[in-house]
C-alpha cells in the first residue's frame, strides 16, 4: 500500500514539473572570438514561437515549458539545441559553419546560397587561410581547390607565382580574374592574407557574367568587415620565424672535381690541368657560401564592428622576408593599411565603401638562367677561394660571393586601390546597384651597377665585367578604373517559383605610362652616390611605345530560376566590347547557361537515412579572351627608324609590330556536368566534375619572315588568329567531418584532378611556336604544335651509351664527333639517319594529375593541422648545367661512362667536341612529387582564463612549412617554373622555395 501510494505521488509530480514553464535567459557568442552576436534566433523547437538577442547578444524568452528544446541559429554558424531543465541563465557559443548549404556564396554581381548553385565553384575559408600562414594568398590555394594549379616563379622573397585554373588554354596570358572587393587585382603582393574572410573560385561558366576578363577563370576574394549591432573587435596576429633552403645539390668536391677534369683533358688529348690532387681536400662549397638561414616578421592589427546601422573594419598589418640566397640583399617588405565602411543611409538604400594602401620595398638578386646567383654557385669551381676571381671558366661565370657584394636592385610599389558601392531598393521586388572601383600604382625602380673585374683582372673576360659604373631609375605609374551598373529583380510565385533578372552594364579602363634613364660614372664607385642627379651621361632608356591604354564596354543579363528549390536554372548573356580590336571585330556576344536538379528534395529521396544532399547540375558557355597588346590591329609608330639627313645620321620612328585588322575574340567553349553529395548524417561530402574547354581562334603571334621586317627595333610578328586547344579532365573532392567527443573533432579532406591537354591545331598550314631555351645557340626546347600538348619538349631520345666503336659503325649518328661514351640517340622515322626530323616529344610540363590531402583536429585545447600537396606526371627540363670543361658538376657523373660496360646512363667526359650537350632525354627528369606543405600545432586558452585575463581569445602556435619533399627530380625545387605556356618547366637554376619555421599567436580581445 505505501509503494503504490508512493507511486501515485510521484506520479502526480512529474505531471507538475513537466506541465510547468519557466522564463528563461542566456547570451549568445561567437565562439571563435567569444564577442556576442545580436541577431541570433532563438526558436521553441516545434513551434513559431521565438525571439532574437539583443546588441549585447542578450535575450529572454518567457512562458517556455521546461524539458523543451530551443533552437539557436544564425546565418553562417552551426545551429545548437538546447533542452531547458531550470530557469538557470544559458550561455551558448556559436561556431561558425563554413561547410553549410545555407552559406551564402559571392558569384558575381550577387550571392547565392551554397545549395542553389549550379556551377562549379569552390570556396576557402578565412580559417584554411589562417592556419597556412602564407606570405602570399596565392600559396593558400594550393592544394585547397581541385583544378586550381599553382606554380611559384621563385623562392624569393617577394615573387610572383602562375595560377592556372583547369589547365592551360591559350599560348598568351592564361591568367584567372582576380576580384578584391570587385576590384580588379593584377598582383596579388599586395594583399594581407590577414584581411581575407574568404576566397571563391568559379571555374566554370558560371565565370561568363564577368565576360571577356574572365576567360580562365575567376578568382573572387573578400575581405574581413564588421557587422551590424558589433561591439569594437581587436584582433591582433603575429608570427616570427626562420627560413632555410630545403634542399643542396650534391657537387663535386675538389679532388673529384680535380679528377673529372684531368680524365676529361686527357680524352681530348690535353695535359693534364691538376698533376697533384692530394692536397685540394674538400675545397669551397659555393652552395653553403650563398645559401644562409634567413629570418621572417609578421605582425597584422584588425579593428571591426558595427553600430545599428553601420559596419567598420580598419586593417594594418607589416611584413619582412629576407631571402635565403643573399640575406637582405634579396629582401621584401610590405606595409598595408586598410579601412572598409558601410551605412545604411535609408531602410532601402545602404553605401559599402572600402580603401586599401600598399607599400612594398624588394630588393632582388639576380635569378632563373645564365648568370644567376644559384646558376653560378652550381658551375663554379669548387678549387678556387671564395673571394677567389672565376678564371677559365667561360664568359659566363662568375664567383656568387662577388656578385652578392656587387648587386644592388630595389623595387618600390606604392598602390592604393578602392570601391564605393550604393544599392537602393524599390517598389518591394527592385534593387538599383552602382558601384566603382580604382586602382592606382607606382612602381620605381634603381639599380647600380658598380665598375666590377670578375675574372682575369685588367681583361674584359667575363659578360659581366663592368668598366663604367652606371644607374638605371624607372618610374611607372597604372591606372584603372571599373564601374558597374545594374538593376535587379527577385521574386517568387505562389511559394513554389523563384525569379532573379539582373540587367547591367560595366565600362573598364586601364592606362600607364613608362618613365626611365640611364647615367654613369657614379662618384667614388659607391652605392651611396648612384642616383641620376650624381651621373653623367645621362641618357632616356624608354621605348618608343612608353604608354597604353585599354578599354572594355559591357551589356550584361542573366536570368536565375528555381521551382520548389528543387529545379535550377541559370542563363547569362553578355556582349563585350575591347579596344584591342579594330572596327568590324571589336564587340562580341557570350552566352552561357547552368542547370541543376536537388535530387534529395524530391520524394524518393526525402526520408532517406544515407543521403542528406544530392544535386546534379551542368553548364555550358562561350567565354572571350582579349588579352594581347593594345592596338594591333592598326600600325604604331613604336618602331625604331635611321634616316639620313643632309649626310647625317638621325634617329626617329618608323611603324612598329606588323598589325592585323583582321584580328578577333579568342572564343572557349566550356563544358562541366558534376555532382555535389553529402551522406552518412552530413559527415561526408563528395564532388565530382567532369570537363571540357576547347579554346579556338587563339591570337597567337608566330613566327613570320625576315623581310615583313619583324625583327627590326620595336617590330614584331602580327597576332593572327590560329590555333585550338582543348583541356578536359575530372575533378573529385570528398571531405569527411566528424565529432567523436565534446572534446575530440577532425576534418580530413582530399581533392584529385585529372587533365589531359591538347593542341587541336595551331594554323591551317600545320605550323608550330617555339619557345623556351636551353644551353648556348640551341633551338628552342619545347613548341605548342599540333597533336602534342601545349609547350611540349621537343629534342632527341636515347637508348643508352655507345660502349665500342663497332656498335657506332653499325648505327646511325648524328656526326663523326661521335665516340664510344657518347649518348645514343635513336633514329625515331628509321631512315637510317639522325637529324632534326628525328626530334619527337620527350616530355610534357603538365602534370596528368594534382591531388591535396588536407587533416584538421580538435583535441581540448589543442589543435593541429596538416597539408600536403601532389603533382604527378610533369616533366622538368634540367638546364642549369653551363657543361664548359672547367665547370663543376652534379655526382650523378661520377658514375659516368670510363670504358666499355661501365655505364649506360652517364656519357663520358671530353673537353672535345661531342654531341652529348644537345637537348635530349638525358635533360628531361621525371617532376612528379609529394609535399608537406604545412603542419602545425597550436593551443588555446580555455574561454574561463581569457575571461579572467580580459580577452576573448589567445592561441599560440608552432607550424613548419614545405616539410618535406618527396621527389626523383635531382634540381632545387620541382614546383618552381617560369610558368609560360610555351617555356614552362625548364629549370634554369630556380631559386627554391624555403622551408620555413614560425611561432605565432593570435590575440582577439
Amino acid at each position: 500500500m505505501k509503494i503504490k501510494l508512493f507511486t501515485l505521488l510521484a506520479f502526480v509530480f512529474s505531471i507538475a514539473i513537466h506541465g510547468q514553464n519557466v522564463n528563461v535567459t542566456g547570451t549568445v557568442t561567437e565562439a571563435s572570438t567569444g564577442q556576442p552576436l545580436p541577431g541570433v534566433n532563438v526558436l521553441l523547437k516545434d513551434t513559431s514561437r521565438g525571439v532574437s538577442t539583443d546588441f549585447d547578444g542578450n535575450f529572454t524568452f518567457n512562458d517556455v515549458p521546461l524539458n523543451s528544446v530551443l533552437v539557436i541559429s544564425y546565418l553562417g554558424f552551426v545551429s545548437q539545441e538546447v533542452t531547458i531543465t531550470n530557469n538557470q541563465p544559458i550561455n551558448i557559443a556559436l561556431q561558425e559553419d563554413t561547410e553549410s548549404l545555407n552559406e551564402v556564396v559571392v558569384i558575381g554581381y550577387g550571392t547565392q546560397k551554397k545549395k542553389e548553385i549550379t556551377g562549379a565553384v569552390s570556396v576557402v575559408s578565412s580559417e584554411t587561410i589562417e592556419t597556412l600562414k602564407p606570405t602570399r594568398i596565392e600559396q593558400a590555394l594550393q592544394g585547397q581547390v581541385a583544378g586550381v594549379n599553382i606554380v611559384s616563379n621563385s623562392g624569393s622573397p617577394g615573387a610572383s607565382s602562375t595560377i592556372s585554373i583547369r589547365g592551360i588554354s591559350t599560348n598568351g596570358d592564361n591568367r584567372p580574374l582576380i576580384l578584391v572587393d570587385g576590384t580588379v587585382v593584377e598582383d596579388l603582393s599586395v594583399i594581407n592574407p590577414n584581411d581575407i574572410e574568404s576566397v571563391n573560385v568559379l571555374k566554370d561558366a558560371t565565370a561568363g557574367i564577368y565576360g571577356v576578363r574572365a576567360a580562365n577563370g575567376v578568382i573572387l576574394i573578400t575581405t574581413k568587415s564588421g557587422r551590424k549591432e558589433m561591439p569594437l573587435t581587436i584582433e591582433y596576429n603575429a608570427y616570427g620565424g626562420v627560413q632555410e633552403t630545403t634542399r643542396k645539390l650534391p657537387m663535386l668536391n675538389a679532388t673529384e672535381y680535380a679528377l673529372l677534369l684531368n680524365e676529361a683533358f686527357a680524352a681530348n688529348g690535353e695535359s693534364l690541368p691538376f698533376p697533384d690532387v692530394s692536397g685540394l681536400g674538400q675545397g669551397t662549397d659555393w652552395q653553403d657560401q650563398v645559401f644562409q638561414n634567413a629570418p621572417i616578421f609578421s605582425n597584422a592589427l584588425t579593428l571591426k564592428g558595427g553600430g545599428k546601422e553601420s559596419t567598420y573594419a580598419f586593417g594594418s598589418s607589416f611584413l619582412t622576408q629576407d631571402g635565403i640566397v643573399g640575406g637582405n640583399k634579396a629582401k621584401f617588405t610590405r606595409l598595408t593599411k586598410r579601412l572598409s565602411y558601410g551605412l545604411d543611409f535609408l531602410e532601402n538604400f545602404k553605401l559599402n565603401s572600402g580603401i586599401t594602401w600598399t607599400h612594398t620595398v624588394r630588393r632582388t638578386l639576380p635569378e632563373t638562367g645564365i648568370g644567376s646567383v644559384l646558376f653560378n654557385a652550381l658551375n663554379m669551381a669548387p678549387t678556387i677561394r671564395p673571394n677567389g676571381a672565376a678564371e677559365n671558366l667561360g664568359f659566363e661565370v662568375v664567383n656568387p660571393n662577388k656578385q652578392i657584394d656587387n648587386t644592388y636592385n630595389r623595387g618600390l610599389v606604392d598602390k592604393i586601390n578602392g570601391n564605393i558601392n550604393l544599392s537602393y531598393n524599390f517598389l518591394e521586388n527592385f534593387t538599383a546597384q552602382a558601384s566603382y572601383q580604382f586602382n592606382y600604382a607606382q612602381t620605381t625602380g634603381r639599380t647600380f651597377s658598380p665598375i666590377v673585374d670578375y675574372g682575369i683582372q685588367g681583361t674584359v673576360d667575363k659578360v659581366f665585367d663592368i668598366e663604367r659604373n652606371q644607374v638605371v631609375e624607372s618610374r611607372n605609374y597604372f591606372r584603372d578604373y571599373t564601374f558597374d551598373a545594374f538593376i535587379k529583380y527577385e521574386n517568387s510565385f505562389n511559394d513554389a517559383h523563384n525569379l532573379n533578372l539582373l540587367l547591367g552594364t560595366s565600362v573598364f579602363k586601364t592606362t600607364g605610362n613608362f618613365t626611365g634613364s640611364v647615367g654613369f660614372e657614379i662618384p667614388d664607385n659607391y652605392v651611396g652616390n648612384a642616383t641620376i642627379e650624381n651621373s653623367t651621361g645621362v641618357q632616356n632608356i624608354v621605348p618608343f611605345e612608353s604608354t597604353f591604354d585599354s578599354r572594355l564596354l559591357s551589356y550584361f543579363a542573366r536570368l536565375q530560376y528555381d521551382y520548389k528549390g528543387k529545379y535550377l536554372l541559370s542563363a547569362v548573356v553578355r556582349r563585350d566590347g575591347s579596344s584591342n580590336f579594330g572596327p568590324q571585330n571589336k564587340f562580341g556576344i557570350f552566352p552561357s547557361g547552368s542547370i541543376g536538379w536537388i535530387a534529395s528534395e524530391e520524394a524518393f529521396l526525402e526520408d532517406s537515412s544515407l543521403i542528406n544532399f544530392l544535386k546534379f547540375r551542368a553548364s555550358y558557355g562561350i567565354l572571350g579572351n582579349d588579352r594581347i597588346g593594345s592596338f594591333r590591329f592598326v600600325s604604331l609608330l613604336t618602331g625604331e627608324g635611321a634616316y639620313v639627313f643632309d649626310d647625317v645620321l638621325t634617329f626617329g620612328t618608323t611603324p612598329g609590330a606588323i598589325a592585323n585588322p583582321q584580328i578577333k575574340w579568342e572564343k572557349q567553349k566550356t563544358f562541366d556536368v558534376g555532382l555535389d553529395v553529402r551522406f552518412w548524417d552530413n559527415r561526408f561530402d563528395l564532388t565530382v566534375d567532369y570537363f571540357k574547354r576547347r579554346t579556338e581562334d587563339l591570337l597567337v603571334s608566330p613566327p613570320v619572315s625576315g623581310i615583313l621586317g619583324a625583327a627590326a627595333p620595336g617590330s614584331g610578328s602580327p597576332f593572327i588568329n590560329a590555333g585550338i586547344v582543348e583541356n578536359k579532365g575530372f575533378e573529385f573532392a570528398i571531405g569527411y567531418t566528424e565529432e567523436l567527443s565534446d572534446n575530440f573533432k577532425m576534418n580530413l579532406k582530399y581533392n584529385l584532378t585529372m587533365l589531359d591537354n591538347n593542341v587541336i591545331s595551331v594554323s591551317s598550314s600545320g605550323d608550330f611556336i617555339p619557345g623556351g631555351a636551353f644551353g648556348i645557340g640551341q633551338d628552342p626546347p619545347a613548341r605548342m604544335e599540333a597533336g602534342q600538348p601545349i609547350g611540349y619538349f621537343r629534342g632527341f631520345r636515347t637508348n643508352g651509351i655507345f660502349q665500342n666503336q663497332a656498335q657506332i659503325d653499325n648505327s646511325p649518328v648524328l656526326n663523326n664527333n661521335t665516340q664510344p661514351g657518347d649518348l645514343i640517340f635513336v633514329d625515331i622515322n628509321g631512315d637510317g639517319v639522325i637529324n632534326d626530323d628525328d626530334r619527337t616529344n620527350i616530355g610534357d610540363p603538365i602534370p596528368d594529375a594534382t591531388m591535396g590531402l588536407n587533416l584538421t583536429f580538435d583535441y581540448k585545447n589543442f589543435d593541429f593541422g596538416a597539408y600536403a600537396f601532389a603533382s604527378v606526371g610533369n616533366d622538368i627540363v634540367r638546364n642549369y648545367e653551363r657543361n664548359l670543361p672547367r665547370t663543376n658538376r652534379t655526382v650523378q657523373y661520377l658514375n659516368r661512362w670510363t670504358g666499355e660496360g661501365t655505364s649506360n646512363t652517364f656519357p663520358r667526359v671530353t673537353t672535345g667536341a661531342t654531341n652529348n650537350t644537345l637537348f635530349s632525354d638525358f635533360y628531361v627528369e621525371d617532376g612528379s612529387f609529394v609535399r608537406l606543405q604545412n603542419v602545425q600545432i597550436g593551443y588555446s586558452i580555455s574561454p574561463e582564463t581569457a575571461e579572467k585575463w580580459g580577452i576573448h581569445k589567445l592561441r599560440l602556435y608552432v607550424s613548419a612549412s614545405n616539410l618535406v619533399t618527396l621527389t626523383e627530380y635531382s634540381g632545387y625545387d620541382p614546383t618552381a617554373s617560369t610558368g609560360e605556356a610555351i617555356g614552362g618547366g625548364i629549370d634554369y637554376g630556380f631559386y627554391p622555395n624555403p622551408r620555413t619555421y614560425l611561432i605565432g599567436m593570435n590575440l582577439k580581445f
